[in-house]
């Protein structure tokens, strides 16, 4: 994303001057918090007046809590980029970010309120987005960017399958495997662009020779086949074939992030970790297909997916996105290098866990407190970027 061309003459607080700031802040930390909160949930130490199960708690909050928080912070910054408008600004934006903390209170209180207040609360702030996101691209007449509202429509859907399914049915099978399909995709889709742009940027700059392929009919072919095998997955998890297309489609991700010379860079962090972030994409779909297969866990694929390609790519995003738009120099600190590691070591001993049972208290011990580390730890490094003006100079 390029720095927004305009502001307002704008003199509130800097936390609201643009939409990443209190989004990538609030969303980061409670990112690691509800981790803090779910590891005792899941020994039983602690309840949660919430309808949900604690396990369909912990997921949503990860997939319709986090997840939508960091995508709207960053379409409100790359929207006006888009359309020349001015930025959501000052009170509009609090209001925006006061109505997805209510919607978690509302989910994390559903036991009370009751399951369908709870969905039209935590649905409301998808929709205001959606709203806000949709006027800005009428008005500015950038009309190829209206397929974002495709992406918000897709987790509002899903949004909505879960609270039903899971006061349905008890338990939210396939409104969770329709959330975590829909976010690869736009990692999928998202990555395999900004990927190979900032890498060869930086390739060009400071380390001349082979650059990342453009993306061309392969890319195609891989997302084609991804997407193929994502529905099936949806729709029938335990299917012999849905394993064999999971297994092809993580090969081909495995060629085609081979293919943008992330080993090249590995001097310029801010780039080299969105490389690891994306190795996580196939290793979940390997995974994912050796569970159809009956050959490991189920859990071992989804945490690939979810501790991995979508924790370690939205922090790496985050981080890097915020340097840009504050001004600062695009270099990944040391101590934010180290919550990269962290997170890194989080992510793998999730999948760990649920491939070694026998070593499993230790290592979800260890996944949680890094993940929680990490992302708190973000919200810590980076404070001062979030509340403070854009450097100039």
């Amino acid at each position: 994303m390029a720095p927004i061309p305009r502001l307002r003459d704008y003199r509130g607080p800097a936390l609201l001057s643009y939409g990443f700031r209190p989004f990538f802040l609030f969303g980061s930390l409670y990112a690691g918090l509800s981790i803090l909160a779910w590891l005792p949930m899941f020994y039983g130490e602690l309840a949660l007046s919430t309808a949900f199960a604690p396990r369909d708690w912990h997921i949503h909050e990860m997939l319709y809590g986090y997840l939508p928080a960091v995508i709207t912070g960053f379409l409100l910054t790359a929207v006006p980029n888009w359309t020349g408008r001015m930025p959501l600004q000052g009170r509009p934006l609090l209001v925006l970010v006061l109505v997805w903390a209510v919607g978690r209170v509302a989910v994390t209180t559903s036991a009370w309120i009751g399951w369908e207040a709870a969905a039209v609360i935590d649905n409301a702030f998808l929709l205001l987005v959606a709203g806000a996101m949709g006027r800005e691209i009428i008005k500015g007449k950038n009309w190829r960017n209206l397929k974002v509202l495709i992406a918000l429509g897709v987790l509002l859907a899903g949004n909505t399958l879960f609270h039903i399914e899971a006061h349905v049915l008890g338990a939210a099978d396939y409104g969770i495997r329709f959330g975590i399909a829909a976010t690869m995709m736009l990692i999928m889709l998202i990555g395999g662009r900004i990927i190979p742009s900032f890498t060869r940027n930086w390739l060009v700059r400071e380390n001349p020779g082979r650059l990342p392929a453009p993306f061309g009919r392969f890319d195609m072919v891989t997302m084609v086949a991804a997407g193929a095998a994502l529905l099936a997955w949806i729709a029938a998890p335990g299917w012999s074939v849905t394993g064999a297309m999971l297994i092809a489609a993580g090969l081909l991700q495995v060629a085609r992030l081979a293919r943008w010379a992330g080993e090249r860079t590995w001097r310029d962090r801010l780039v080299f970790i969105l490389h690891i972030a994306y190795a996580f994409v196939p290793l979940g779909f390997v995974l994912t297909g050796l569970a159809a297969l009956g050959l490991v866990p189920t859990a071992a694929g989804v945490h690939a997916w979810s501790g991995g390609a979508m924790g370690i790519m939205t922090l790496a995003v985050m981080s890097r996105a915020s340097l840009g738009h504050t001004g600062r120099a695009l270099v990944a600190s040391a101590a934010m290098q180290g919550l990269y590691l962290l997170l890194i070591v989080g992510a793998l001993a999730r999948v760990c866990a649920a491939v070694h049972p026998a070593w499993s208290d230790a290592l979800l011990h260890l996944a949680g407190l890094s993940w929680a580390g990490a992302f708190v730890g973000f919200a810590l490094v980076y404070w001062n970027v979030f509340t403070c003006p854009r450097v100039t100079a």
